[in-house]
């Protein structure tokens, strides 16, 4: 966040370039929502495969938890984008609590890559035992 208000302010010093902080900021905020939309279906993709493996799977109850703790940081990381994308950054009363949001969004989107990271070293694949519907 406090890099977005310096580059804006930098930018209105210039004389000519104006930015409008809350539509940048918004559009900023969108384009992270749509990388967890993206990162929220492969989840969804990775629970499906260690289901139809079943208990089985050498791993099942460790990868269910950490699919289950990434697909809840990634919908609180969300909703924390929702409502930082419908607050004015404009209004200097947001900014303070606008910072926190992203921060605490920031740290939720770092914690899930870890998480993820994890997922895959365990191997979440189909292994063509089942049968195909």
């Amino acid at each position: 966040m406090a890099n977005t208000l310096s580059f804006s302010l930098a930018l209105s010093q210039g004389g000519n370039t104006s930015l409008n902080l809350n539509h940048y900021a918004t559009k900023k905020t969108v384009a992270e929502s749509m990388l967890d939309v993206a990162l929220l279906m492969a989840n969804a993709a990775q629970l499906k495969a260690v289901l139809e493996q079943g208990p089985d799977f050498r791993y099942y109850i460790t990868v269910l938890v950490l699919i289950g703790s990434s697909l809840l940081f990634q919908v609180l990381a969300g909703i924390l984008f929702v409502a930082m994308a419908r607050k004015d950054l404009n209004n200097v009363a947001n900014q303070r609590k606008l910072d926190i949001m992203n921060n605490v969004a920031t740290g939720l989107v770092f914690i899930t890559t870890i998480i993820n990271i994890f997922i895959t070293a365990f191997g979440v694949q189909k292994t063509g035992l089942y049968p195909k519907t």
